[in-house]
């Protein structure tokens, strides 16, 4: 099957993927290999390939993504049994004070992925996300779409994130990077008002486990979980263990960018990676952990991580084989083929194309490097000559690779399972704040391209 019967094939794929979880309520596992494998079937990729094909999608997301969460998650559990957690609310409380936890979450989150991956940046951050749903009693929800929501507007928008770097290079704006840096924090502006308000509203709306216990009671206020602890850490104590490893994953980002070289830089990429990076933040987690006399809940604390983790890694990692068997197929070169249908749409083009592939396979950095792509030898057709104006396709194209989330998207996974969320409350609150956010981000972009 190829061309427009494929991508049909894939809308019809996608609802049924959708209905199977939240109205058959079909583990999210069972439902993504299950369509994977029949959407691998009708795609016409050759039987005897379709097992590699799955195995790579799986392995893949592991190899990237899985020892970031189990380390994530780790570090989270310390700092939330030392009580670091609630030492970070508060120091976060003092700056922004209580009436603004929201906006303060969002622009945390929003400056963090500017060096670190999304994904990673919403595992590290999360515990400052509970703790200060404990302190402020605000939803959790509205804080999770906030952080997730500040998270991702960086992570397609603003260099040295790989993404926009590479869009930005490809499109012949590479010396111009402090250009690309300006225009993308310019064009965050629309879209995280527009997310913070959407966070207000559908935080009113939907309940998370995490604020509601099994029995329908409420769960601990932030002054109990205070008086449990007694004295809370210092403050360097609470926030090396999730400093340290952005300050290091945005050395390496720096390094990388102004190509040096040599044993210093290379030990500064080695321990930026976010795997290393979050090694280092687990190392410091432990001492945290001596300090505070803790040291017997070692082993239940690493166990209990474990447990929570592996059903986010499986789910995610199935969102992966999704991923992959779309890539195995003929769409993404059909797209490619048919793009000059696009062409007369003149800034919504890079945006709407961007769009399609990211809903189509998944990740927001394929999408942006693969649109790039395609866009890079029809920039004089579509009349786009001058820095400011590529460096606005750039940003159509990463508000485009925003646009949407879902299933086949780790990072849908790790935000709706970390925020305590259903995979249906994921598709109201994840899925829907990056269509609103993608399409705040291109009305933004619009007018700005009539003004320069």
């Amino acid at each position: 099957m190829t061309g427009i019967a494929l991508i049909i094939a894939f809308v019809v794929a996608i609802v049924a993927m959708i209905l199977l979880i939240s109205k058959l309520k079909v583990h999210p596992f069972l439902a993504i290999m299950g369509i994977s494998l029949v959407l691998a079937l009708l795609a016409g990729i050759p039987m005897t390939d379709i097992p590699g094909v799955i195995g790579a999608g799986f392995s893949g997301t592991f190899s990237s993504i899985g020892i970031v969460i189990i380390l994530g998650a780790f570090i989270g559990s310390i700092l939330e049994k030392t009580g670091a957690a609630l030492k970070l609310a508060d120091m976060v409380i003092k700056v922004v004070g209580e009436k603004n936890p929201g906006l303060a979450v969002e622009l945390m989150g929003w400056v963090v992925s500017i060096p670190v991956f999304c994904d990673s940046g919403f595992v590290i951050l999360n515990p400052i996300r509970k703790a200060l749903v404990k302190r402020t009693g605000v939803s959790s929800v509205a804080l999770t779409v906030c952080l997730s929501c500040g998270l991702y507007i960086s992570h397609v928008f603003i260099p040295p994130t790989p993404g926009p770097i590479a869009a930005a290079n490809t499109l012949g704006v590479g010396e111009n990077l402090l250009l690309v840096i300006g225009i993308g924090v310019l064009c965050s502006i629309f879209p995280l008002i527009a997310g913070l308000v959407y966070a207000k509203i559908v935080g009113r709306k939907i309940k998370s486990a995490d604020e509601v216990s099994d029995n329908g009671e409420t769960v601990k206020t932030y002054e109990e979980l205070k008086a449990e602890f007694g004295k809370l850490p210092n403050g360097f104590n609470a926030v090396a263990p999730l400093v340290i490893p952005i300050l290091l994953m945005a050395a390496s980002s720096v390094v990388t960018m102004v190509h040096w070289e040599g044993f210093f830089a290379n030990l500064i990429k080695f321990l930026g990676t976010p795997i290393m990076a979050l090694a280092v933040g687990a190392v410091l987690a432990i001492i945290q952990l001596f300090t505070a006399k803790k040291t017997k809940d070692f082993y239940s604390i690493t166990n209990d991580t474990l447990k929570t983790v592996g059903p986010i890694l499986f789910v995610t990692a199935a969102g992966g084989v999704l991923g992959k068997v779309i890539a195995s197929s003929d769409m993404v070169n059909y797209i490619t083929e048919h793009a000059s249908v696009f062409q007369t749409l003149g800034i919504f083009f890079p945006f709407l194309l961007a769009a399609i592939l990211k809903s189509a396979q998944g990740s927001s950095t394929v999408a942006i490097t693969t649109t790039a792509g395609i866009i890079a030898p029809l920039l004089g057709v579509l009349g786009f000559s001058t820095p400011v104006e590529i460096a606005l396709v750039v940003m159509a194209i990463g508000a485009g690779a925003m646009t949407v989330s879902h299933a086949n998207d780790s990072y849908f996974w790790v935000v709706t399972n970390f925020g305590d969320m259903t995979p249906s409350q994921g598709y109201r609150t994840q899925t829907l704040m990056t269509l609103i956010i993608g399409i705040a981000s291109m009305v933004e972009i619009f007018i700005l391209s009539l003004i320069f």
